[in-house]
Formats: C-alpha cells, sequence, structure tokens
C-alpha cells in the first residue's frame, strides 16, 4: 500500500523504496503486465537519463531476445504513455516530449514535478554524510533517520528484475545497509545505547553474520549494564560462525570480547565504525536532487 503523502494536483507520486507506485492524484500508473512494469521500473530507476533500448532488451529477455523484441519494447512504452496521458489529463504528444521522451537509442523518464522516494533518500544521505564529516553527529542521525523511514520494504520488492533492475537494487540497498550501520554507530556515540538495543536485537537476529552490528550489540549491551548478555552475544555469534563456515569472528570481535570480559573501561568511548571522511561523500548524478 502507498505511503498517504500530500500531491498536488497533476503531480506524480514516484516511489521505489518497497513496491512499485506511481500514481497521480491517488490513481495509478503501474501496469499489471510483467514486461511493461519491467520497463518503468527501470526507466525511473534511470530517471532523466536514457536507457538504452538494447538494455531495455536485456532486461525484458536476458540475452534469449525474439526478434520482435524492439517492437515490442516500442509498443510496451506506447502503453506506459498512454497510462500516463490518462491519468495525468495530458495529450499524447505532451506525455513524450514532458514525461517519457525517445532519447538516443533509447527512451528516458523525465516527468516533472514529481515526489520521489529515491531522491529524498539520496538527498537525505548526502546531508547526513556531510554533516557527519564535520562532526555534527546528532543532525546526521535525523537525516538518516528519516531517510529510512522512506523504506516500505525492500526496494521494488513486486518487480520482477531482470539484469538491470537487480543491479540497480543491489546498489540502493547496499546504500540503506551502509546508512544504517552508519546511524547505530552515531548513536551509541551520542550516548543512545539503551534507546537502540531492542531494535539491535532484532537486526543481529536478522543478520546473522554481520560482525559490525554484532559488535555493536555487544557495546550496547555492555554499556547498558547488561554485561552476561554481551558475553553470550559474542558466544551465539561464535558459535554459528564455526558451525557454518568453519571461521571463527574477526581479530576486532575478539578485541570486544575481551574488554567485556575484562570490563575495560575503553568500552565507553571505543568506536566499531570509522566516521566518512568530507572526501568519502557519495557521488550522484546531478539529476538525482531532490525537491
Amino acid at each position: 500500500m502507498a505511503r498517504n503523502v500530500h500531491v498536488r494536483r497533476g503531480e506524480l507520486d514516484i516511489q521505489v523504496l518497497g513496491p512499485l507506485w506511481i500514481s497521480c492524484a491517488g490513481t495509478g500508473v503501474v501496469p499489471t503486465a510483467r514486461k511493461p512494469r519491467q520497463i518503468l521500473a527501470l526507466l525511473v530507476l534511470n530517471y532523466s537519463r536514457v536507457v538504452p533500448v538494447a538494455t531495455l532488451i536485456d532486461e525484458l529477455w536476458d540475452g534469449h531476445a525474439p526478434k520482435t523484441a524492439p517492437a515490442a519494447v516500442q509498443s510496451y512504452v506506447f502503453q506506459l504513455r498512454k497510462k500516463l496521458a490518462e491519468v495525468t489529463g495530458r495529450s499524447m504528444d505532451t506525455v513524450g516530449s514532458e514525461m517519457l521522451r525517445t532519447g538516443q537509442n533509447g527512451y528516458e523518464f523525465v516527468a516533472e514535478p514529481t515526489r520521489f522516494d529515491l531522491r529524498t533518500f539520496h538527498r537525505l544521505e548526502r546531508a547526513g554524510v556531510a554533516a557527519m564529516a564535520r562532526g555534527d553527529l546528532v543532525t546526521a542521525v535525523q537525516d538518516f533517520r528519516e531517510a529510512l523511514s522512506l523504506w516500505r520494504g525492500p526496494a521494488l520488492a513486486d518487480v520482477e528484475p531482470g539484469p538491470g533492475i537487480r543491479a540497480e537494487v543491489a546498489g540502493i540497498e547496499q546504500s540503506r545497509a551502509t546508512m544504517l550501520d552508519h546511524r547505530i554507530e552515531l548513536e551509541l556515540r551520542l550516548g543512545l545505547h539503551r534507546e537502540i538495543l531492542g531494535e539491535l536485537s532484532v537486526l543481529v537476529s536478522h543478520n546473522r553474520f554481520h560482525e559490525d552490528l554484532h559488535a555493536q550489540f555487544i557495546i550496547a549491551l555492555y554499556r547498558s549494564g547488561y554485561r552476561a548478555r554481551a558475553l553470550e552475544a559474542f558466544h551465539r555469534l561464535r558459535k554459528d560462525m564455526v558451525s557454518e563456515f568453519g571461521l571463527e569472528p574477526s581479530p576486532k570481535l575478539h578485541q570486544y570480547y575481551q574488554a567485556v570480559l575484562t570490563s575495560d573501561p575503553a568500552l565507553d568511548e571505543m568506536p566499531v565504525l570509522p566516521l566518512p571522511r568530507a572526501a568519502e561523500l557519495p557521488v550522484l548524478p546531478a539529476a538525482a536532487g531532490c525537491f
């Protein structure tokens, strides 16, 4: 179900951080048929960039395209333009020139103005990393929390992906995971270990071999006065890793374990993740700026 957002008359609401949802004044645009749905999703992920017809064909048929593939792609784009015209009240010519354009050997989605959750996510990502780089941890946490709240589930959860969508989604999901790691690190540095214990408990249960998350959980438990539970968390991770892979946790995890075991005062200040420097700000396409 789409989030309830206020959208001005004639404005498109685009959401990809969860099931695909594109609408105008509450009326959906997303087709139910698999191939037009894939094309729309890939065009939106490449907002304001031309996606070559060859890339769209590879997305739909993954190396096994029939000779009729170019004509089929053209037909699917026509269907999408027709749907956009219906829901926005614009002519097909206007849709073709201002919303879903024909570009150099391909097509580009350029509909403006829009609300686009992915663009908002990237804007907040940049703002949060910039705040980290200048040492404003409170603002960075606020930006990251707002960005993560945009997610309604796995990106494009209801779209069957081909190679293009799969690659794009992998990058977005990695950005989400990195942001979550940094947000938790910042909250630990701000002394919010008790506030995030419940969330960390759920995260480590879903990410059994994520060593940084386990380290953050161990530190949060220790700082909250749960020394025995912190030791148990390490032993549970070690048991899972040895059983599954025949591997010991990293030396860094062993260092945290020994620090908990000896009640090392350094644990009160010990970081898990280094904070990015200004030079490490994520570089986003110019078109990915947000309203």
